[in-house]
């Protein structure tokens, strides 16, 4: 059984049993996390929402709360003595999907 979920402005296909990293979400390491913006749940027949199915939901536990690793931004302009150079580090959560309500 899968479903393909929507959280932080991309979509990603979850099992039960499944890591994941997505945007971060609000809640502690340890807390219990209810996505309900699910698209799409396949077990014994497919279900496709238009655009969301409803009362589906898919339950997870926050694993970690972090932030990736440093990216660099570079700008330059050939010729013109122009360079520029940012970085940042994206937060993110980690989910341990626990089950899929369909």
């Amino acid at each position: 059984m899968y479903a393909v979920i929507q959280t932080g402005g991309k979509q990603y296909r979850v099992s039960p049993g499944d890591r994941l990293r997505v945007e971060k979400l609000p809640g502690d390491r340890g807390a219990a996390v209810t996505l309900d913006k699910v698209l799409m749940v396949s077990g014994d027949s497919v279900r496709v929402g238009k655009p969301l199915i409803s009362g589906a939901t898919v339950s997870a536990e926050i694993l970690a709360q972090d932030r990736d690793r440093k990216i660099i931004v570079f700008k330059m302009k050939r010729r013109k003595n122009y360079r520029r150079k940012r970085g940042h580090r994206q937060y993110y959560t980690e989910l341990l999907i626990k089950s899929i309500q369909g």
